[in-house]
């Protein structure tokens, strides 16, 4: 990890309630600290790790669940709702893999639990959260995808994959369909990010060939991503985009 840069958006936020999802580690976690530099007040989904409270500053509205459960979701809206009556940027990046599931043995319960978490929260969450991004006037959405959705992944990802692909066509829908409401929405593209995320799915032998084929020669990091999080939550910064997908990977994509 390398020393956050980010002290140029300072008091950006201020005044603004930014709301973000899987913000306990990763990428998530360095969004949810760079806002909180730039000013925001900040309701965040951590994940469904309560250790995950421990690393957020104590001034952040924490929730704990599992977005896996619908009624997880819907009780985080609940407690978005009881925290505010306006949402000026909304997050959308809670999300993961679970595994690497080949495409002739994957079975529905595991298509199931990727795409109820990558596809399924991102839409109801977003549904139930839009009033109060309408109230807001100028606000914004801001989706994680992943570079697989352009490149379908590695094998074992397929599901994963797609379900970042919907995520991504879904936020260029959203763009057209919310503009009379005052919102955009653009999303940000991880490439291959050194977080717990490869830690998990990826060998350090694919890791190491993977740095190969980057042209930058080296893995990102949360903060090489948590100023598109910035820029794109911003109206002074990015009001005239929307529907749009930034390619963080290094030049690998």
């Amino acid at each position: 990890m390398v020393a956050n840069n980010n002290s140029h958006f300072v008091d950006l936020f201020k005044h603004k309630t930014v709301v973000i999802t899987g913000a306990g580690n990763g990428i998530g976690l360095g969004v949810l600290n760079s806002f909180i530099d730039a000013g925001a007040q900040v309701i965040a989904h951590l994940g469904r790790n309560p250790d995950y409270v421990n690393k957020v500053p104590t001034d952040v509205a924490s929730f704990i669940g599992d977005f896996g459960d619908r009624e997880q979701q819907d009780a985080f809206c609940q407690f978005v709702k009881s925290h505010t009556d306006k949402i000026d940027v909304l997050v959308n990046n809670a999300g993961t893999m679970f595994g690497r599931y080949p495409a002739q043995s994957l079975t529905d319960e595991q298509y199931l639990n990727v795409v109820e978490l990558n596809q399924s929260a991102v839409v109801r969450i977003t549904r139930e959260l839009i009033p109060l991004l309408e109230a807001a006037q100028q606000s914004a959405i801001v989706n994680t995808v992943s570079i697989s959705a352009s490149t379908g992944g590695s094998p074992g990802s397929s599901i994963y994959s797609a379900s970042k692909a919907f995520i991504s066509t879904y936020t260029k829908a959203l763009a057209k369909e919310l503009a009379p409401l005052g919102i955009r929405a653009n999303a940000v593209s991880p490439g291959v990010i050194d977080t717990d995320f490869h830690q998990r799915y990826s060998s350090p032998e694919k890791l190491a060939k993977t740095v190969t084929q980057i042209p930058l020669q080296r893995l990102g990091n949360a903060d090489d991503c948590a100023p598109a999080y910035l820029f794109f939550g911003s109206a002074k910064l990015s009001g005239y985009i929307s529907g749009q997908v930034l390619e963080i990977n290094g030049g690998q994509y």
